[in-house]
């Protein structure tokens, strides 16, 4: 299994950062994981700002040779997993920069005239890992779970992404924030996951 591993936080000292080794530690004592990538979206300088003017239509996006490099990632991954924190109830705007970029009509799905297109990314899998200030309910509660429909509904299942897999773990900026035991637990998965 090839493994993408999307990183999006500006601080390598962050929490995030340390889920993100987590990861990286477990896919790597994982027989079924053949080979790993990571993209880190800050210290790559990927550029989130989408432009479309007379010479950059919307349509053409999915052949943009800017981005020749990240398609040839998402398309070489089996798992792509994306590791970033909750601000302001959703990922960082890095993250969602590259998901409008990435996720263009003729590359992650084409469209059949009738409601639903067709996914073109079938058969990968994805984990999102992501921390957040406030009380791990407080998605769900609060925002009537819009981060999970977001990334799941909205974005990898209309791309024909089905298997889709959450950890999101709150009060991270707390000293009763269990970090290690969370930390852990990504490990476990990442070690063992197939």
């Amino acid at each position: 299994m090839n493994t993408l591993v999307i990183y999006t936080h500006p601080n390598h000292q962050s929490l995030s950062y340390a889920f993100l080794q987590e990861v990286l530690r477990g896919s790597r004592e994982n027989e079924a994981v053949k080979d790993i990538q990571v993209l880190d979206l800050y210290g790559e300088g990927f550029d989130p700002v989408l432009v479309f003017n007379e010479q950059k239509r919307r349509r053409d996006m999915h052949i943009d040779p800017r981005l020749t490099k990240y398609r040839e990632q998402l398309m070489w991954a089996d798992r792509i997993v994306l590791v970033y924190p909750i601000w302001w109830g959703r990922p960082p705007a890095m993250l969602m920069g590259y998901i409008d970029q990435m996720f263009a009509s003729g590359f992650a799905y084409k469209d059949k005239g009738g409601i639903l297109p067709e996914g073109l990314l079938k058969g990968k899998s994805v984990v999102c890992i992501s921390v957040m200030k406030g009380p791990a309910n407080y998605p769900l509660l609060w925002l009537g779970n819009a981060h999970k429909i977001l990334m799941r509904k909205a974005l990898f299942n209309y791309v024909g992404i089905r298997k889709v897999k959450f950890f999101e773990f709150g009060s991270m900026e707390s000293p009763r924030g269990k970090h290690a035991r969370k930390l852990d637990r990504v490990y476990r998965y990442f070690k063992t996951a197939r």
